[in-house]
């Protein structure tokens, strides 16, 4: 009994030394689930530096496990759910990845609504802080929200100008991104990201949409040697991307590691990422044509008649979205208010 005694007073000791109490030394062990291999900017740059500071932040209280390229079983689609459900306790996904789930945060995947990633993914989170987290993600805790960089058209037999998409099977990720593809007059064909590779090999593919900054990651310049970029501010689309905790399992934590969690999430996760993904379009696109990629860039003049084709696909979801109560253009102006609200 004596020994028992001792050895919970020394524990006791222990935590006072560290400044809790036994009941305050909780210890939280996270899984973070999400599709993209570790060498990808996201998981190297983004995810695992954020989970090292909210471990060191906690003082080793938090501990989260890294489960990279999906291995914990299931496909990219089903992430949403896993976080809902508990399968996993952290997950990042792209949104689209469920089609018609978001309704309202595909509009900052509209064409050509996108002006500048870092202002962009802070009006996405604007909007998910304010309005979506008590709607469209009320079934998760959402840790962060953003965009990725200019969207590229990566091609076998190159994109120069508007008549060449037609006819074109172009992999796209999410349904707004496929519907401007087909207006466009591509093919659409939609699949996650890790899927690309293998759909360019086998020719289920001739060209895929996706950011430089991950082209790296699944070698895409030893697939296409032909890439198409837009110039002026707009890009041609972007992809919404979120971070979601398991409601339950946020509700549950001490009130002093929900509050580090807090302070390390929100917008400064947002931010982090957003800036972390522009910064690696400069790279990836330097080792593309290190590896003979031909870069085309369209002039304004090529780019207006692009936008004058896409017209219908932003008409298009604005009739959608009103079939589930919400005002389209209405949305879209509110987008582009938290647009400039954050431009430099």
């Amino acid at each position: 009994m004596a020994q028992n005694r001792f050895g919970f007073l020394a524990a006791a000791a222990v935590c006072l030394a560290l400044g809790a109490t036994p009941g305050q030394a909780q210890e939280v062990t996270l899984r973070l689930h999400q599709f993209l291999p570790p060498p990808a900017t996201l998981p190297a740059k983004v995810i695992k530096p954020w989970a090292a500071s909210v471990e060191a932040a906690s003082g080793g209280r938090i501990k989260i496990e890294h489960y990279d390229a999906m291995s914990l079983g299931g496909r990219p689609p089903e992430l949403y759910d896993q976080a809902r459900d508990g399968v996993a306790d952290i997950v990042m996904t792209v949104t689209g990845y469920t089609p018609n789930r978001f309704p309202k945060s595909e509009v900052f995947e509209l064409p050509f609504m996108m002006r500048g990633s870092v202002a962009t993914s802070k009006a996405f989170w604007d909007l998910v802080e304010t309005e979506l987290q008590a709607t469209e993600y009320r079934d998760v805790k959402m840790l962060g929200a953003w965009v990725h960089g200019p969207g590229v058209i990566h091609t076998a037999d190159g994109v120069a100008k508007l008549e060449d998409m037609q006819g074109l099977k172009l992999r796209g990720p999410t349904r707004v991104i496929n519907s401007l593809l087909g207006t466009l007059g591509a093919v659409p064909v939609g699949m996650p990201l890790p899927a690309i590779p293998e759909a360019l090999s086998k020719g289920v593919v001739s060209g895929t949409v996706i950011p430089w900054e991950v082209t790296p990651a699944i070698k895409l310049s030893e697939l296409v040697h032909n890439a198409t970029e837009f110039s002026g501010k707009e890009a041609l689309y972007t992809a919404t991307i979120i971070m979601a905790m398991n409601k339950a399992r946020y509700e549950g934590l001490p009130a002093d590691l929900k509050a580090i969690l807090d302070s390390k999430s929100g917008m400064a996760l947002t931010t982090l990422a957003a800036d972390e993904m522009l910064a690696g379009d400069a790279p990836g696109r330097a080792i593309a044509v290190k590896n003979g990629t031909k870069v085309v860039v369209l002039d304004d003049k090529e780019v207006a008649r692009w936008k004058a084709a896409a017209q219908p696909v932003i008409e298009q979801w604005t009739a959608d979205v009103a079939k589930r109560g919400i005002d389209g253009k209405a949305a879209i102006a509110q987008a582009n208010a938290l647009i400039d609200k954050y431009q430099q």
